[in-house]
């Protein structure tokens, strides 16, 4: 009766129609919905609702107190709260297992997995016959955060997500030639969306395209210590807007704040939640510094782009991808990053160019429809 019913299911939700009606999918591996927290999360935040949209019953796993009480949370959305360890090195291991174990116990017609170290659980949904697409993210074993043993425990979830995942997502096509040479498997490409906002206030205190902004998440492959050393030069003459915390606190939280205590031309917002006073701050923003070193396709640079942002980025086949040539490239140290952001800050035509190439840029390959839309056409296919 139940593979039946299944069955029947299905038959609703023919790739023909376009539509999952009567279709189920778990979303494994983030901090929950709503959640602000950080790319998975952003993207779920859209994605989510679309996939209600389109006809599909959505169960969101999350971590209570990473999830927001904001009113205006999509009530079609189930958020499923799962035991784990609140831990730097075991957070997304524990969630991850205890939410991959709660999905496979209620069969969805497919699930969708974000992050390689839950490729350790994969063979729970398959022994359940429950299709999964993953996304693999960046190339966690190489991020300078992560100790040995962390980098390890990624790369085998690597290899377990290549042995079980019914499909993979790279959110750049770099990472895809990476997943193909190492580990001999293919997928589809879906990178992150960004929207262009309408005309917002801008920050109390600053100047329209009048400041140097940097978001991003204070760890080292970000390029957080040079960039904080390029901010001293800088800062002598224009504000510095760094927006982004480590989550954990720590060494780098500390040289922030040690920063703005010395210096008055630097604010240090902290993790942000509020869409609208990011969305301005890139909107405004004479200069957004991008020092991203590893990953694919990142969320806030996208949406950066999307916000008409003039963007001075680390030179590296990621930002290339995502730029386009619509940026300024830059090596990795405080005396390029700084000659970069002082003469785009004194050169108002170059930022109109660079902000004029980088909403085009944004508004061609990567809008939030294109990407919700892609996920949903690989996600009915599997189910189906």
């Amino acid at each position: 009766m139940g593979n039946q019913t299944r069955n029947e299911r299905a038959n609703k939700g023919r790739p023909h129609s376009g539509r999952a009606d009567g279709l189920s999918v778990s979303i494994i591996g983030t901090r929950g919905y709503p959640s602000f927290y950080g790319g998975f999360e952003t993207a779920v935040r859209h994605l989510a609702p679309y996939l209600a949209d389109m006809g599909w019953g959505v169960t969101v796993y999350g971590r209570g107190e990473a999830i927001s009480s904001q009113s205006d949370a999509d009530k079609r959305i189930k958020s499923q709260i799962t035991w784990g360890l609140e831990r730097k090195s075991l957070s997304t291991l524990s969630y991850g297992a205890t939410a991959t174990l709660h999905s496979a116990l209620r069969k969805p017609d497919v699930a969708l997995v974000m992050n390689v170290a839950n490729g350790f659980f994969l063979p729970a949904l398959k022994l359940r016959k429950i299709p999964s697409l993953v996304n693999v993210d960046g190339i966690e074993w190489d991020r300078d955060k992560w100790g040995r043993l962390a980098k390890a425990t990624f790369h085998q979830g690597a290899k377990s997500t290549a042995k079980y995942a019914t499909n993979l997502v790279f959110d750049a096509n770099a990472i895809g030639d990476r997943w193909r040479d190492e580990f001999g498997r293919d997928g589809v490409f879906i990178p992150y969306g960004g929207n262009a906002p309408n005309e917002l206030p801008i920050e109390p205190g600053l100047k329209h395209r009048g400041y140097v902004l940097m978001v991003a998440r204070l760890v080292p492959e970000n390029s957080v210590d040079v960039f904080l050393k390029a901010a001293e030069d800088v800062s002598r003459d224009y504000p510095v807007v760094i927006v982004g915390s480590s989550g954990y606190g720590g060494t780098m939280d500390d040289k922030v704040a040690d920063l703005q205590r010395r210096n008055q031309n630097v604010t240090w917002l902290g993790h942000v939640s509020d869409d609208s006073r990011l969305l301005s701050l890139w909107q405004h923003a004479g200069a957004y510094f991008h020092g991203h070193s590893v990953g694919g396709t990142n969320p806030a640079l996208v949406q950066a782009m999307a916000c008409g942002a003039p963007v001075v980025a680390r030179d590296t086949v990621y930002n290339r991808e995502v730029l386009g040539g619509a940026g300024v490239l830059v090596q990795p140290d405080a005396a390029s990053i700084s000659n970069s952001l002082r003469l785009l800050l004194g050169d108002s035509k170059e930022q109109d160019r660079l902000s004029a190439a980088v909403i085009a840029r944004a508004s061609l390959d990567y809008t939030w429809e294109k990407v919700c839309h892609a996920y949903h056409s690989e996600l009915l296919r599997l189910a189906t």
